[in-house]
């Protein structure tokens, strides 16, 4: 789960990224480069992030239709991680 948020919390930082790291580059050249355009990188960020929501189902492995066993703590105080079990024929 916290792949996932890392993932897309890069993705909608990158229009911002590329955006502050390109001014800079610009003003360093002589480039007067105004205000920043914050409406357009919001929205650049929002797409970014509606884009990772639609493509993540295509990249999930969602068990290839086996059983889901949840999570469970033993005896000793391991916890087993939930897991996908394969159906038998």
């Amino acid at each position: 789960m916290l792949r996932i948020f890392l993932i897309r919390a890069v993705l909608v930082a990158t229009p911002f990224v590329v955006w502050f790291v390109w001014r800079e580059w610009a003003r360093r050249n002589g480039r007067d480069m105004g205000e920043t355009p914050w409406a357009w990188l919001v929205a650049a960020a929002a797409v970014m992030f509606a884009l990772s929501m639609l493509i993540l189902p295509l990249f999930h492995d969602d068990g290839g239709g086996g059983r889901y066993v949840p999570a469970e703590t033993l005896e000793d105080g391991r916890v087993v991680p939930g897991h996908y079990e394969q159906k038998s024929p």
